[in-house]
């Protein structure tokens, strides 16, 4: 009988477990497309990676240490820095739809061959990452990242993906955004960013805390160079045309 009684409320607790699941399931599912349509419009106040940054200042040194983020729109950016961050990230950028297989398959072949296995993040990814998404390594968290870049590939156009990339990108230490960049490292807005400077900025992106647009490096310099000659190969884009 205390079998038979054991069992029955091991199924109720079940069940109670699979509904909480499910509620949770469609809570994360409304609430992320909610946000992803919030945004298509609304300029995003911060992003889940500049909390981070203020999560590692306090568990660090702790203290808080001001994070300069200036939105702007689309129209008051050059499109030099547009076309940089194509053309040093995603050349396929208008071409795929979030994920670049190509990229990806490349990325295997030269690992199988004993290469260096390379990031092949597409500027939608890192978008979701970044805006919705804290640094770590997880299948959870990768999982998550696929979530979030297939939203706002269906709910953002291309131009509006690269208009809050350049916006939520990190361009130094505790420095997000076109905008703040160029008004820290040249004096003047994001509007005016000149093709050497853009490539100069889109150069930083692997690593803006180790490769500094203040004081570029020999290696910099020539990732700037490179992306100059890109950005002379890929020419005019959507994301130009529309400007």
């Amino acid at each position: 009988m205390a079998v038979r009684r054991f069992s029955r409320h091991r199924l109720v607790l079940m069940d109670r477990l699979k509904r909480v699941a499910l509620y949770v399931a469609y809570g994360f599912v409304l609430s992320s497309v909610g946000l992803c349509l919030l945004f298509r419009w609304v300029p995003p106040p911060t992003s889940m990676f500049m909390l981070y940054r203020h999560i590692e200042d306090l568990a660090d040194k702790g203290t808080f240490k001001h994070i300069e983020y200036h939105w702007v729109s689309a129209k008051a950016i050059s499109p030099n820095i547009g076309l940089a961050v194509i053309a040093a990230e995603d050349q396929r950028f208008f071409q795929h739809s979030g994920f670049d297989l190509h990229a990806i398959q490349s990325s295997i072949d030269v690992y199988m061959d004993g290469g260096k296995l390379r990031g092949a993040s597409t500027l939608s990814q890192q978008v979701a990452k970044n805006l919705f998404l804290i640094p770590s390594k997880s299948f959870i968290r990768k999982g998550l990242e696929v979530w979030f870049t297939v939203l706002i590939e269906v709910l953002w156009s291309k131009d509006r993906i690269l208009e809050v990339y350049l916006n939520i990108a990190e361009f130094g230490d505790h420095l997000f955004g076109v905008e703040a960049a160029s008004q820290n490292y040249f004096g003047s807005s994001a509007k005016q960013l000149s093709r050497p400077q853009a490539a100069l900025l889109a150069g930083t992106l692997p690593n803006p805390i180790v490769f500094q647009a203040r004081r570029p490096s020999s290696y910099l310099l020539k990732r700037q160079h490179w992306i100059l000659r890109q950005m002379q190969n890929l020419g005019a884009t959507s994301y130009l045309k529309s400007q």
